[in-house]
């Protein structure tokens, strides 16, 4: 679905094709927003006006060489983008990255940086809350690596849109007890206990 910002257009790619562009990537990383649900849900839901892929910041200089002939800018600070020149590490504040073929075309993916700790994840908005890494992501039934429900609904927790609505509505049914259990404590540790989506988990 193409989508107009501030800084040119977005079409993104259909997720075949990005999962095509990421096949040589050798290091760690995944589908993350609404279409991260969709993969844990098993179908489509809703339209897309990008698509996230997520990294461990200490692998973002692999996916320019992947990518070495795209078009690479930085959210810095947040709310506004400047070049990521090849071979530059970028400081701990920024986490995304917009991309595109070359700058006469409209942006096509969004890489977002994630932290870790030893062999955990680390929540970018509270480091009080961890996961171990091989607990982040799943694979889908056709081999495309995607962030686990609760984790990416945590992300989400924080903003609420419309779009964050319907896809929590949408991954709820099936979120095992487990992931259930972790995502009311993480949601009531970094957004209060009043949140709405942690008297939903609990209620359910």
């Amino acid at each position: 679905m193409r989508t107009e910002t501030p800084w040119g257009p977005w079409d993104p790619p259909p997720l075949a094709e990005a999962v095509r562009l990421l096949a040589p990537l050798r290091t760690p990383w995944w589908i993350a927003g609404g279409y991260a649900v969709e993969l844990a849900v098993g179908r489509a839901f809703r339209d897309h006006g990008d698509i996230d892929i997520l990294l461990l910041r200490g692998d973002q200089l692999a996916v320019q060489q992947v990518l070495p002939d795209w078009e690479w800018w930085a959210a810095d600070p947040p709310g506004t983008l400047r070049p990521w020149r090849p071979g530059e590490i970028l400081p701990p504040h920024v986490h995304d990255i917009w991309c595109r073929p070359g700058p006469a075309e409209p942006w096509r993916v969004q890489f977002m940086l994630d932290d870790t700790a030893g062999d955990d994840w680390v929540f970018r908005r509270d480091a009080r809350i961890r996961r171990p890494l091989d607990r982040l992501g799943a694979v889908s039934g056709d081999g495309v690596p995607y962030v686990v429900p609760e984790v990416q609904l945590l992300y989400k927790s924080g903003s609420r849109r419309p779009k964050d609505e319907q896809d929590f509505e949408a991954a709820l049914p099936v979120l095992g007890d487990d992931a259930r259990s972790w995502l009311t404590e993480t949601i009531t540790l970094a957004e209060g206990a009043g949140h709405p989506w942690a008297a939903r988990l609990r209620a359910a």
